[in-house]
């Protein structure tokens, strides 16, 4: 467990007991998050609601948001997300070989060319400021056409929230992808140092 900058709250009440039971079924514990977001509940509440509507969308293949998902959390250091997105990938029976490579997408030739649009989109909305093209955007709307380039949108919006407050508060992995056996993982290559 890693030590995070706001301490992890006691989880109590009726809700917090239900939230723990459902927690402790779907990931065999209660995850960090949890404890560190039960300080603010309504923002809890907001987050994990917007996430379970997302998980119901359906325009766009589950697979390219998965590795959407995991291209942001790659880019921003989330190692929460990258292990819960490994957790998820093997949980929804994805192609556990190509999520294992991932955060090194771009020299990885396991990728389809569409795999390799949605990433680099998910990682040109992930740049401060964003660096996504009126070109990325055409190719995906011949893909995915509109409802689905707008689903994928939104989800990489949603992964940049949760990720960049999961690094912010000081969140970090809890081992879900070891207890799937997901090793070996892909390591994101290292930036070139700005001099």
């Amino acid at each position: 467990m890693s030590t995070t900058r706001i301490p992890k709250a006691e989880i109590t009440g009726v809700y917090g007991a239900i939230a723990k039971r459902f927690s402790k079924r779907l990931l065999g514990r209660v995850p960090e998050p949890l404890g560190v977001y039960w300080h603010n509940r309504p923002v809890l509440k907001a987050t994990m609601g917007i996430g379970a509507k997302a998980q119901k969308w359906d325009a766009c293949d589950e697979t390219l948001k998965s590795f959407a998902h995991m291209a942001v959390a790659a880019q921003i250091g989330c190692s929460w997300c990258l292990d819960f997105g490994y957790f998820q990938a093997f949980n929804s029976h994805l192609d556990l070989e190509k999520a294992r490579e991932v955060p090194r997408w771009r020299t990885s030739t396991v990728f389809t060319p569409l795999q390799r649009q949605v990433m680099g989109y998910a990682e040109a909305m992930t740049e401060t400021p964003p660096t996504v093209t009126d070109q990325m955007v055409a190719e995906l709307l011949g893909q995915l056409g509109e409802a689905g380039t707008v689903e994928l949108t939104a989800f990489i919006a949603l992964a940049n929230m949760n990720a960049r407050g999961n690094v912010a508060l000081g969140i970090e992995s809890e081992g879900y992808a070891d207890s799937c056996d997901l090793k070996p993982l892909a390591a994101r290559p290292a930036l070139p140092s700005a001099s």
